[in-house]
């Protein structure tokens, strides 16, 4: 193209990607970002990366390929996404795309690539697209605006705020689904600078997030890779001293499990401004969303919710087994899918009859929802045969034997 020939604009159109294979070269916070519009639309996304992020490369969704990249991987593919931080890599990834004809996006170079990913956001059923020739904060402050503008009937000429003070907000995102976020949590996050993002936080209030917004991943998957909590608070810290806004974008409720508490002392040590804006708990949404109520009038006055991270007998538990055993209420049983075996015997052996309802609740709030019921001592095999994996929680009691509306037996 010559110096002074205008640059050609782009042609917008929606691709059906449900079922079609779309691959993504590298694994880091570009990759992270990208994967839950992809998902979304029902992709089967293969990312290859030689050193995915644990929130990559957790994904049950993904096919993850660990090596570098080579001629070939794009064989199949309808749709592709160069995302390394190598120019030579992503710049090898467009041309094997060019030479099948497969629409590429190269993140590190919009111009070099055949496709560009627009700023998008989704609301109550319309898709929501915006590009600005290359200036990526324009079209994500448009589109910003425009979301503003179908959620609170407003103008879509009202200027957005502006940077947020330097600090820390602990946001609680919700069980998983991107709208059960609070109105604040989803404001403070717009005005981000940095996002600190746990495995299980909404993944894809991520894709929304403006450009420049630098997204660290700090998943701790169960019995995997995990980011020390040390490492978690020092990012946090330096980032907000640095003159940043950080959202600390974490799963369910900050305090629920999520060692929120930690990161406020941290802050408040260092003399740097914190809140913590609460989010909607897995422990009581995620049995609603399967038709579960956690208390029921006449049946249950008391709910336990309690942490599976350790055995009953390991010597770190500070939960009295044998006392829950003898409880007749709700137990809602967190992070508890591995021990289950143990956990159910746990609780048998201290007197809760071994016919309790129990419901387990996986990826709740999700298309992949799911909902598994059994007895309590028949449990730990029904998770075994049905392939039980986390995130999932586990009802316990005579309210996990519900049936959304059906009649209460007299």
């Amino acid at each position: 193209m010559a110096a002074d020939e205008p640059e050609a604009g782009h042609y917008l159109a929606g691709l059906r990607l449900a079922g079609r294979k779309v691959v993504v070269v590298g694994g880091g916070s570009v990759a992270q970002r990208r994967l839950p519009n992809l998902l979304a639309a029902q992709a089967r996304v293969v990312v290859v990366a030689i050193d995915p992020t644990p929130a990559v490369e957790a994904n049950p969704l993904v096919e993850v390929v660990r090596r570098p990249y080579a001629d070939g991987d794009l064989d199949g593919a309808w749709y592709a996404i160069a995302c390394t931080d190598d120019p030579a890599v992503n710049a090898a990834v467009a041309d094997e795309a060019q030479r099948r004809r497969i629409f590429c996006v190269r993140a590190d170079d919009a111009r070099s690539g055949t496709a560009v990913t627009p700023a998008s956001a989704r609301h109550d059923g319309l898709a929501v697209g915006v590009l600005a020739s290359g200036d990526h904060r324009r079209s994500a402050q448009v589109r910003d605006r425009l979301l503003a503008a179908l959620e609170h009937s407003a103008s879509p000429s009202t200027p957005p705020e502006g940077p947020h003070a330097p600090g820390v907000a602990l946001v609680g995102g919700g069980p998983g689904a991107p709208d059960l976020i609070t109105v604040r949590g989803r404001a403070l996050l717009q005005r981000a600078d940095v996002v600190v993002a746990d495995r299980l936080a909404p993944a894809e209030l991520l894709a929304g997030l403006r450009p420049d917004v630098e997204v660290i991943d700090a998943a701790k998957v169960p019995y995997g890779r995990a980011i020390r909590q040390e490492k978690i608070n020092e990012i946090l810290v330096d980032r907000a001293r640095a003159g940043r806004f950080v959202v600390r974008l974490k799963g369910g409720d900050p305090y629920v499990f999520g060692r929120g508490f930690e990161e406020v002392q941290a802050c408040v040590e260092a003399g740097v401004p914190v809140t913590v804006v609460p989010g909607v708990t897995s422990a009581i949404s995620a049995p609603a969303l399967a038709g579960i109520p956690v208390t029921h009038r006449g049946i249950t006055h008391e709910v336990v919710i309690v942490s599976g991270h350790v055995a009953p007998d390991h010597p770190d538990s500070l939960t009295d087994w044998p006392e829950l055993g003898r409880l007749a209420g709700t137990i809602v049983l967190m992070m508890g899918v591995d021990r289950l075996d143990e956990f159910a015997a746990a609780l048998i052996d201290g007197g809760r009859d071994g016919q309790t309802p129990v419901a387990m609740i996986e990826n709740a709030s999700l298309p992949t929802q799911r909902l598994l019921r059994s007895a309590l001592v028949d449990a730990p095999a029904v998770a075994r045969e049905e392939g039980l994996r986390p995130p999932a929680i586990i009802v316990i009691g005579a309210v996990a034997g519900f049936l959304e509306g059906a009649a209460e037996a007299e």
